[in-house]
């Protein structure tokens, strides 16, 4: 297959031998905006998915390097989580014919249903069971990310009436929504909101993983941080952070600069948030991300691996932070939906009873050595990545910039014919990064094989 004909953003992505995608892509273009999506030059036409691949309309089959953005931790569509999602809706044994049956209600606004009730008391006992999870006391469901991180938000700043500087870490990815917008990126976007100061986050440059693993001086984040102290002092409200940049390049820090944030907080009388949507239920190497980086969070805020595919997001913190709160300061519509609930206890039935976190590191180990092979070609400047989340970064070669690289080597997964074999990728994060991050269950020998093709691809883009 040859390179897709057209790049805009604004007309409808074609390409060569894919009559039926590209007609639901000309049809999609024509009722809906190009913003709707990020940008990703494949855009790659999904008919259905099982375990860790795609297939198109076509028949083309993708193995799913992405997890449809670090959500399906367990896989697509497997099949015991749901058999225990319909369990759990009264669904597994649906009457015959059209006549209405008896079933959990899938609209709860401003109800309560059992299955909200189980499953907050559920994902509050996962998450006390963790070592840093034990201030974990109230689950405040929340329909995507951005609406968590907004409610944690919304709960610090009426903790003290004085206290409104909210500390972001920089180039962080929180959502696109009010304060979750907020807190995203850096000061040099426009409309920043006032109240929101950012501190530097660590971006270790480097060909290896293993410098990431050697201590990190903390000396002048320390320094960064007594300054905002004594620029604001009690003004200071929460600081948000996530555990490793996710949007702004697979950025991984070492564990002592979240733990240093952690006691800073402590210090200043300040909620620590950790939005972890990115990379709990396993994506770093434990259950969720704050036992791994041993921090205590005031706040959780979860989601994305959390409903496995099904729209579920939370924020789970202290019982007196959101005691402060009231009656519909942190209601939407779709919050605690029983659908989410379901798929919630699907999902922590599985972690529960299953070894994926053992197999998703022996998989770690896997996914680290091949890609840290890319590193030999001129394209590849640095890897890097913990878990099941990785971040290849794109070099310049042969004129080409690194974002031109970058778009090229997603071309070249999606449309090089290599036995038949092929990967889905996104678009670049940050321009010029990759992100690798396969469901948590993929087979070894599979992964192996596929992280070969990734070899050959990148090898073949080297070669111009």
């Amino acid at each position: 297959m040859g390179p897709m004909t057209e790049t805009s953003t604004q007309s409808a992505i074609q390409h060569p031998g894919e009559d039926r995608s590209n007609d639901l892509r000309r049809r999609s273009a024509a009722v809906e905006p190009a913003a709707l999506r990020t940008y990703t030059p494949s855009q790659a036409v999904l008919a259905r998915s099982q375990g860790c691949y795609h297939w198109t309309p076509e028949g083309r089959k993708l193995a799913d390097f992405t997890s449809g953005v670090l959500v399906a931790n367990l896989g697509h569509n497997p099949t015991r989580w749901w058999q225990r999602v319909l369990k759990y809706l009264g669904l597994d044994a649906l009457p015959a014919g059209g006549d209405f049956f008896s079933a959990s209600t899938l609209t709860a606004y401003n109800a309560l249903t059992p299955l909200e009730v189980e499953a907050s008391e559920r994902l509050v006992a996962s998450l006390q069971s963790q070592p840093g999870g034990k201030r974990l006391e109230q689950v405040m469901w929340a329909g995507t990310g951005s609406e968590a991180v907004q409610k944690a938000i919304w709960a610090a700043l009426e903790q003290r009436p004085d206290a409104n500087v909210i500390l972001a870490t920089r180039n962080g990815f929180h959502g696109k929504k009010g304060l979750a917008g907020a807190v995203t990126g850096s000061e040099l976007d426009h409309d920043r909101d006032p109240r929101v100061r950012f501190i530097s986050f660590p971006t270790v440059e480097c060909k290896s993983v293993a410098r990431r693993r050697e201590p990190l001086d903390l000396t002048p984040y320390r320094n960064e941080l007594a300054g905002l102290v004594g620029e604001y002092g009690r003004r200071l409200c929460c600081l948000v952070t996530e555990p490793y940049l996710g949007g702004g390049g697979s950025f991984h820090p070492q564990k002592e600069y979240l733990q240093l944030l952690e006691r800073f907080c402590r210090e200043q009388d300040m909620v620590f948030i950790l939005d972890e949507v990115q990379a709990n239920f396993g994506r770093t190497g434990s259950l969720y991300a704050f036992s791994e980086y041993g921090v205590e969070p005031d706040i959780v805020v979860l989601g994305k691996g959390l409903g496995n595919g099904v729209p579920v997001d939370a924020a789970v913190g202290r019982a007196d932070l959101f005691a402060k709160m009231h009656y519909g300061q942190g209601s939407d519509t779709w919050s605690g939906s029983p659908l989410g609930c379901a798929a919630v206890l699907a999902t922590l039935d599985e972690f529960e009873t299953t070894d994926v976190l053992a197999h998703a590191r022996k998989l770690s180990a896997v996914i680290e050595g091949g890609l840290c092979r890319l590193t030999e070609l001129p394209t590849v400047a640095q890897v890097r990545g913990e878990g099941v989340v990785w971040g290849v970064e794109c070099a310049a070669a042969g004129g080409r910039t690194a974002e031109q690289i970058a778009v090229a080597c997603v071309e070249a997964c999606y449309l090089g014919d290599t036995k038949g074999r092929a990967i889905h990728l996104l678009g670049p994060l940050a321009g010029k990064v990759l992100r690798v991050s396969p469901p948590l269950v993929m087979p070894l020998d599979e992964a192996r094989e596929y992280l070969d093709v990734m070899y050959q691809i990148f090898a073949r883009v080297a070669s111009g």
